[in-house]
């Protein structure tokens, strides 16, 4: 009998970039309604975004990454604010 090893699917870092326009309380939102985030934590990490100028907000399968990422983004612009979300693959497999 041949025992196979199933791989883990890659991460991939959903990523959320500073601006002088998108709103602290817009980020905020988006964190805590796409990434279903706690308050506090949904305000931490804006505020890091806001000071280190990006910061990863998730990590996920490509899909899912994509498909938040997209979201976030289609919020946004609904919204008039150019939030900058990106995806990076993890250096790091975990």
């Amino acid at each position: 009998m041949t025992q196979e090893r199933i791989k883990r699917p890659e991460k991939y870092d959903v990523v959320f970039h500073n601006d002088d326009f998108t709103t602290m309380e817009f980020v905020v939102k988006v964190l805590r309604q796409v990434f279903f985030l706690p308050e506090k934590d949904a305000f931490d990490l804006m505020l890091k975004v806001h000071h280190s100028g990006k910061a990863t907000v998730g990590s996920y399968i490509l899909d899912i990454a994509r498909s938040k990422a997209h979201t976030a983004t289609r919020m946004a612009r609904a919204e008039g604010f150019p939030l900058k979300v990106t995806i990076e693959e993890q250096s790091i497999p975990l």
